[in-house]
């Protein structure tokens, strides 16, 4: 299947653009692609999954929803989906 994996941020430097679409296995879950990115792109190796779970203070939105709010990291992706990842926010005054 294929998805359309979106970065911002210091995630957007690590993959190179904004926008990158990919090839997965049909039966991917938002586990399995972040397990991916990690392993692909070095600027994202141990800050996507910590613990056997989502990394804290990141955002993972699967077509515009938090994915925490749906099934986590066993959230199933289908053909077409979108996955977008931000870093944590910090800063302000």
């Amino acid at each position: 299947m294929e998805l359309e994996l979106r970065f911002f941020a210091t995630f957007r430097e690590a993959a190179g653009g904004k926008t990158v679409n990919t090839e997965f296995a049909d039966a991917a879950t938002v586990g399995d692609v972040l397990r991916e990115l990690e392993s692909e792109y070095e600027g994202m190796e141990g800050r996507l999954i910590a613990d056997g779970d989502l990394a804290p203070q990141i955002n993972v939105l699967k077509n515009g929803r938090e994915v925490l709010h749906l099934d986590g990291l066993d959230t199933p992706m289908a053909d077409g989906d979108r996955l977008s990842v931000f870093p944590p926010v910090a800063g302000g005054a």
